[in-house]
């Protein structure tokens, strides 16, 4: 089959007027219909944020990869735009894979991973993955330049190209797959076109993954972080607990030397639903990362609904002072509030109280006093599928779900220190949940599925009380 953009937008058009939008995100990025997975390409440019994402405008299911693209300027509402790039050449005949976007003069330049087979898809021998230019004045509008970096000789899984400028040059990151090593490639150039190679910036140690998909490479304080999402790491108690994962590693890296390891692999998000996370820089300098709010395998029930996948909410990314990335809601998400509705609870005691109905776009603060809490578990429920609580005998906070019916059941969970206060902001959309701990410490994001009527907001204390200092929640718009 071949694909063009024009018969992209004809497919999305005719899928859009027939959604079922029960699980439809409210104040997510999801794609107009189809399938979306990666972010890809987000940038400022002219005046707009841009966000790309990887997406089959002809099914709910993973297929060829087009671009999808919308645009904001705010980060919050946005409006979308026509599908940027189509699998319409040799270079990408099977798939447009995720890259990058960067700014060059009055240009915007995605630079992309084509996907394509030389003979028979069922053969990974014949997989080839390169690394292609398109570029747009008005930043709606690519013009394809074909490939400027070709497979590197005996290596097959070459993708996910993550470009950035630093002095006089360009640079650029590449995941790879080496036999069955996750490793990152590094190269440079004087104008996005010509491409020398740097070598490898890092690779996995036994354990660490035989893929390393959707690399980033930026500055965070006087830190280096290389974020990214390997394939392959087993899964170890409480750690790496989803199929794959995205985290980072801290170093020091200066152009022309090796990049040095300060520290292990670390997970960004601690939920069932976070991948391929991709950084930008906004103009006032803040450092912001979008994930794909879904994970590999994991059922998605909203594919009955003409739809699958959405983006997660922009976050803020810093350094703590003893070296860790924190990650916070970034501040345009406060720009959604509307009503705040304080709950005029201060103790639980074996208990639970209702203290909203049907939540479906909702901001909830709450800020419970550790040391005054004596409940095995004490936290927010919303229906019957979900539970965020305080596990007071594993010491964790505790994201569970239970959605039998769509096959999706099971927690995740932080460490805590039981005798500190803890602040939560929990962002409740139409199938997903966002759970912000104490001001950056640690996020949990997962994707949820409540049927009609299974919407209303409780607080409960189990086996003992629990005390707030303050609880209350944001409708959102």
């Amino acid at each position: 089959m071949t694909y063009s953009i024009a018969d992209a937008e004809q497919e999305l058009k005719v899928k859009h007027d027939a959604l079922n939008l029960r699980w439809y995100p409210r104040y997510h990025l999801a794609a107009r219909a189809g399938w979306i997975n990666d972010p890809n390409g987000l940038v400022w440019f002219d005046g707009w944020y841009h966000a790309f994402y990887q997406h089959h405008p002809y099914s709910t299911q993973w297929g060829p990869m087009h671009w999808g693209h919308a645009r904001s300027q705010d980060l919050v509402h946005w409006e979308h735009l026509p599908v940027a790039i189509a699998p319409e050449g040799p270079e990408d005949k099977d798939g447009c894979f995720s890259g990058s976007a960067v700014v060059d003069g009055d240009t915007l330049a995605l630079i992309y991973t084509g996907h394509k087979f030389h003979g028979d898809a069922d053969n990974e021998e014949n997989l080839y993955q390169v690394q292609c230019l398109a570029t747009s004045r008005d930043g709606i509008h690519f013009e394809r330049q074909g490939i400027v970096v070709d497979t590197p000789p005996g290596v097959h899984h070459f993708r996910d190209p993550k470009v950035w400028r630093e002095g006089e040059s360009w640079y650029m990151i590449v995941g790879a797959r080496a036999g069955e090593t996750g490793q990152v490639r590094l190269y440079r150039s004087a104008d996005l076109r010509q491409w020398q190679e740097e070598g490898v910036l890092d690779e996995a140690e036994a354990g660490m993954g035989f893929m390393w998909e959707c690399p980033d490479f930026f500055t965070l304080g006087d830190k280096r972080v290389l974020m990214f999402s390997p394939q392959g790491m087993a899964a170890h108690g409480f750690k790496n607990r989803n199929l794959f994962q995205s985290g980072y590693l801290l170093g020091d890296w200066q152009p022309g030397q090796q990049f040095v390891r300060a520290g292990e692999f670390i997970e960004l998000d601690h939920g069932h639903d976070f991948y391929a996370p991709q950084s930008f820089l906004t103009p006032d300098g803040r450092r912001i990362v979008i994930g794909w709010l879904d994970m590999w395998e994991s059922p998605l029930p909203e594919q009955q609904d003409g739809w699958a996948g959405m983006l997660s909410l922009p976050r803020e990314l810093s350094l703590s002072a003893d070296n860790r990335v924190e990650m916070r809601p970034a501040k345009e998400v406060e720009s959604l509030r509307q009503g705040w509705y304080p709950w005029p609870v201060s103790t639980l005691n074996n208990q639970q109280i209702g203290v909203a109905e049907n939540a479906e776009a909702m901001e909830v603060v709450l800020n419970w006093k550790g040391a005054e809490s004596t409940a095995e578990q004490y936290g927010l429920s919303l229906g019957d599928g979900l539970r965020i609580y305080v596990d007071a005998q594993m010491q964790r906070l505790v994201l569970e779900r239970h959605y039998p019916q769509h096959g999706l059941c099971g927690t995740r969970s932080v460490p805590l220190t039981l005798d500190h206060d803890l602040h939560l902001r929990v962002f409740i959309d139409s199938s997903s949940v966002e759970l912000f701990v104490n001001d950056g410490e640690a996020c949990l994001s997962s994707r949820i599925y409540p049927d009609a009527g299974q919407r209303d907001l409780r607080l409960f204390a189990w086996s003992g009380s629990a005390s707030l200092s303050d609880g209350g929640a944001w409708q959102l718009e």
